[in-house]
């Protein structure tokens, strides 16, 4: 387990039960009461640290390299029944964008998704989940594919933004990204997203919308990341932790403004702390909200999704 800068006194902590465990293992010496004691203290540290975390800190641990990543959540989702499928048929297959057909349970999904690595190798590998316009051409292609058999779409964003590559440009990066908003907008199937870890720009947008856009509790979703409005603003990236403040970014910011539909309660620590419970929480989640979409006419259905969108960002005196 790697651990970020504030959550230091946790690993002390953890180191000196490990330590006890072992003495009470190797020796006659009884620990229990110590053992004990230690871990009320740890559980307590815990608790007093992630109530209070700030916005940047809730940034640092949607980044954390022990984070459930997309593929992560669709084999835990759909297990074995989970089929990728590959390439937008005139490009070429974007490895930063993962999708295909997936089952819980009894029900069908086409999974979509940005995907990161899990260490230097595989980051190359997915270009750091910032997907170039074959990845959305891939994503849309993918959701049309999904509308004609009727099968709901899940995505799964997760993504520092799209790719800012000149190659991305001339290939047409913002088109791209513009195309999939409008196709999702009027998409004749249920659309459930969930932001798992970073949701950052247009990246984020280009599979992004949908009936009910959930966010889990420590991921962010922003316009910008706060390291570039840093930058931006003040020409330096050492006022990142003013910037994620100043930009409302979190979970519990994106829910007061209702930009987003709901909040997914992740275990103490995060995610990555208990994966199971994170696992089921967003399978439950996600049934739920089917449900829900469910009882809607596909005319109905597709009017409330755009209402939605039209709504957001309206200022009324």
């Amino acid at each position: 387990m790697e651990y970020l800068d504030f959550e230091l006194p946790i690993k002390e902590l953890e180191e000196q039960l490990d330590k006890c465990q072992v003495i009470g293992e190797e020796s006659a010496v009884d620990v229990s009461e110590t053992c004990k004691k230690l871990t009320e203290k740890l559980e307590v540290t815990k608790k007093e640290i992630y109530k209070n975390l700030s916005p940047w800190q809730r940034v640092q641990l949607s980044r954390h390299p022990n984070r459930p990543y997309t593929l992560d959540y669709v084999k835990a989702l759909a297990g074995d029944t989970f089929m990728e499928l590959h390439g937008d048929r005139s490009v070429k297959d974007d490895k930063a964008i993962i999708g295909g057909l997936g089952k819980i349970g009894d029900q069908s999904f086409m999974f979509i998704g940005q995907q990161k690595g899990y260490n230097t190798k595989t980051r190359q590998y997915r270009n750091f989940g910032m997907a170039n316009p074959e990845g959305y051409r891939k994503a849309l292609r993918l959701m049309r594919m999904a509308e004609k058999f009727d099968i709901p779409v899940l995505t799964f964003v997760d993504t520092p933004g799209a790719y800012p590559g000149l190659e991305a440009e001339e290939r047409g990066q913002g088109e791209a990204i513009a195309r999939n908003i409008f196709e999702m907008c009027v998409l004749k199937v249920p659309i459930i997203t969930v932001i798992i870890g970073e949701g950052a720009s247009g990246g984020a947008l280009g599979i992004g919308v949908g009936d009910r856009v959930m966010m889990m509790e420590n991921s962010w979703y922003s316009v910008i990341s706060p390291e570039n409005c840093s930058t931006i603003l003040w020409r330096s990236w050492d006022y990142k932790i003013e910037a994620a403040s100043a930009l409302k970014l979190t979970s519990k910011d994106m829910s007061n403004l209702n930009l987003v539909d709901g909040v997914i309660r992740e275990p103490v620590g995060g995610a990555h702390f208990n994966r199971e419970e994170t696992f089921e929480t967003v399978k439950k989640t996600v049934m739920e909200e089917l449900a829900a979409i469910k009882e809607l006419s596909v005319d109905k259905m597709i009017e409330s999704r755009i209402a939605k969108y039209e709504n957001m960002g309206v200022y009324k005196e």
